[in-house]
């Protein structure tokens, strides 16, 4: 996705572009991106929804978001009252640039963002020691990580009855959730398909 430069104060991180929290307690405020091939930011558009979808169910919650890349899902989280976010980025220079907003919004909000530097299905091949409420997944389009992660969050108990999971993949992804995961909102924008799920007890 082209981002268009900017002029930065030079105490402030560096980027190549820049994203807006849209609501919350830390609405407008301005994060820079890091300048990594591939990154793709969710558009405002896509998180506007997704977030009223998800409006009433953040509010003193632990979510994990992986593939966190320019922090636009788990900042926007924070925003709207988590407790906790655990954003996992493999790139080097994006996981620095978000220690660096994680380190400055955690000043201005109630709840606490943590980045951890890795692999995100390598992290998720652990027992968690606990669960997670919300969870996001936006990976790398056409590389089959979306699914291969849903198993993974299922195969070590990452998520409890009540949990909801986000997944952002190209448009033809045909990929399959788990059978109790329950469907909750689906939607296309563009080149990119978006689903909700809510986790029910398992059979």
């Amino acid at each position: 996705m082209p981002r268009s430069a900017h002029k930065q104060n030079r105490s402030q991180p560096q980027g190549s572009g820049e994203l807006r929290i849209i609501g919350g307690q830390l609405r407008g405020r301005k994060l820079s991106v890091a300048d990594v091939p591939g990154l793709r930011p969710t558009t405002d558009r896509v998180r506007e929804t997704l977030f009223n979808w998800l409006q009433f169910e953040l509010q003193g919650q632990r979510c994990l978001d992986l593939f966190a890349g320019s922090g636009a899902l788990g900042f926007e989280a924070l925003s709207r009252g988590a407790d906790l976010v655990l954003m996992i980025e493999k790139d080097t220079k994006a996981a620095r640039l978000l220690s660096q907003h994680a380190q400055t919004l955690n000043a201005a909000s109630h709840g606490s963002a943590l980045v951890q530097p890795g692999d995100a299905l390598q992290f998720l091949r652990q027992q968690p020691a606990a669960p997670f409420d919300v969870v996001f997944i936006d990976p790398p389009f056409r590389m089959g990580l979306a699914e291969h992660c849903c198993q993974l969050l299922e195969q070590y108990r990452w998520l409890h009855a009540g949990s909801w999971v986000y997944v952002e993949t190209e448009q033809e992804w045909q990929g399959h959730a788990p059978p109790h995961w329950r469907l909750h909102r689906d939607k296309n924008a563009g080149q990119v398909s978006y689903q909700l799920y809510q986790i029910e007890e398992s059979a």
